[in-house]
């Protein structure tokens, strides 16, 4: 069965509130040969997207968006607890998100991707103030701070963030990477907004991690993935 269809027939479930059959269609997923991180990246994550993009074309109802949020969240933690972790890379994150039941669902599974990669991971969601924030990077000193799926409405507290961030240089090897949400949508924004990298997907942001231009810690310019930089990042994830 293709894939494009599984993810048809997961959302179809999600939508309607049916668990047997979100469960099901997984599970012929699995039958499949695909591995805990195959159906986060292949399955969950398409499925995410489309129940965003619906969503905000006022295509799916509040009471089937909270229903398709809420089951593929428990189908992702399930999963979740399947992923093979990598050796620990002796690399930190610090991951927030937008402020959506959806944009708390994709940066969880950024974060579960990124831990499963072999980085340590704190992700502490989304409403958070950006002074808040600020503060846990500036005591945290990670190596990576990454907001992801963000909406436009959080574009300026992360403008406050970055600018912040740049200004007082109390974190200079911090790398900052955004992805998903309004920077999928607004081609330029990341860079116009100063950040160190942009994926668009969570395997994106995991392979852009990965990349050796950043375990030197220079300064660079935005980085996203191209062909060249996917096989160097394929070659140091695998």
């Amino acid at each position: 069965m293709s894939q494009q269809l599984l993810v048809e027939r997961l959302f179809e479930s999600l939508s309607s509130g049916d668990r047997a059959q979100s469960r099901k269609v997984v599970g012929e997923a699995i039958q499949q040969g695909a591995n805990a991180q195959r159906i986060l990246i292949d399955l969950f994550w398409p499925t995410h997207e489309m129940i965003e993009k619906l969503f905000r074309q006022d295509q799916l109802t509040v009471v089937s968006y909270n229903m398709s949020t809420r089951l593929l969240r428990m189908l992702v933690d399930q999963m979740a607890s399947q992923l093979t972790m990598q050796p620990a890379l002796g690399k930190t994150v610090f991951a927030c998100c937008g402020n959506t039941e959806g944009e708390e669902l994709a940066g969880q599974m950024a974060s579960d991707l990124l831990e499963a990669a072999g980085y340590e991971v704190c992700y502490a969601g989304g409403k958070l103030p950006a002074d808040e924030i600020l503060n846990q990077v500036q005591e945290r000193r990670p190596d990576f701070l990454v907001l992801f799926a963000s909406s436009a409405a959080d574009l300026p507290g992360i403008r406050t963030i970055v600018d912040s961030l740049r200004e007082i240089n109390a974190t200079p090897t911090t790398k900052i990477a955004v992805g998903g949400g309004v920077f999928n949508r607004a081609e330029g924004l990341a860079e116009e907004i100063g950040i160190d990298l942009c994926g668009k997907t969570p395997l994106e942001l995991v392979e852009l991690l990965a990349l050796p231009e950043f375990e030197v810690r220079a300064a660079v310019p935005l980085a996203t993935i191209t062909p060249a930089t996917k096989k160097r990042a394929a070659r140091k994830v695998a």
